[in-house]
């Protein structure tokens, strides 16, 4: 008889999300994870409703998971809760169907389970998936894969910056598709690290990449892509159009957002250009 671990899963009001994953954190959850509208969701998970956060936590045994459902019920009796049991062999593979393979114009981009079947006459990117978001498949990534393909088509050797790197697959799609200098930068070390793996691993070791702030990254450059999120892109915007010589492209915007972030970058002296949209996700494409 196989092993089980138990899922609690919480439908809540966004502004009570924190408060819950400190309850769960204090009831003895392994882990957690939280959907919410302001950070991108993998293919495959269920959306959390409008005004709403999903925040799923994660149980070895059944009397903790069910103390945790009581002490949410109790403290929130308006979320909407459900107690699952699944097979533990599923908890280590079962993400591992969710991550698929996309093809984005002259692009191929997967993970290394399904590297062999990739069509031979695609430029082959693979994204080991791991503790960084970025592996090709989220809408968010392939609409900028589809930007950095067509820009590079029409200017070969363009210098490229990719703002929030993640895995680094922006970075080294433009340089597999004739880019001449390529900079990453990511907050996140962890990152940082999986970028320079993933670059090693796709034959790209020469990309620059780094936690170096905006301001620490020398010139400026062709095209500069950041697939981070709304806020932080508004944020950010002084530093990303600094770097700009010709073109950006920003994604991690839902279409509720767009035009807030078309503001504050109109504001710098950009001009909007059509851009692109996947279902709810939109990519703002700008022209220094």
């Amino acid at each position: 008889m196989s092993q089980t671990y138990l899922s609690l899963t919480v439908d809540i009001a966004e502004e009570a999300s924190e408060i819950l994953q400190d309850l769960l954190h204090e009831a003895g959850a392994l882990g957690l994870e939280v959907r919410d509208h302001e950070m991108p969701i993998m293919p495959g998970m269920r959306i959390p409703a409008t005004g709403e956060s999903i925040v799923v936590a994660y149980f070895e045994d059944r009397e903790t998971a069910e103390s945790a459902r009581d002490a949410v019920a109790e403290s929130h009796p308006k979320a909407r809760i459900t107690l699952d049991e699944q097979p533990q062999q599923d908890w280590s593979n079962e993400w591992k169907s969710l991550i698929k393979s996309v093809q984005v114009g002259r692009l191929w981009v997967g993970p290394p389970w399904e590297a062999e079947s990739a069509p031979q006459d695609k430029v082959r990117i693979v994204i080991e998936p791991k503790m960084a978001f970025g592996t090709g498949d989220h809408p968010t990534t392939s609409l900028c894969l589809a930007a950095v393909d067509e820009f590079m088509a029409a200017h070969p050797g363009a210098s490229v910056l990719d703002v929030g790197t993640g895995t680094g697959v922006l970075a080294i799609a433009a340089k597999k598709l004739g880019a001449g200098t390529v900079v990453g930068t990511d907050n996140d070390p962890v990152c940082v690290e999986l970028a320079r793996e993933n670059c090693t691993d796709n034959a790209t070791p020469d990309l620059d990449i780094s936690e170096r702030e905006l301001t620490q990254v020398a010139g400026t450059f062709d095209l500069v892509l950041a697939n981070i999120l709304a806020n932080t892109l508004i944020e950010l915007a002084p530093l990303i159009v600094a770097k700009a010589k010709d073109r950006l492209v920003l994604a991690g915007v839902l279409a509720h957002q767009r035009l807030d972030v078309e503001a504050a970058f109109r504001k710098l002296g950009c001009t909007v250009l059509a851009g692109a949209q996947q279902g709810e996700w939109v990519r703002i494409d700008l022209k220094r």
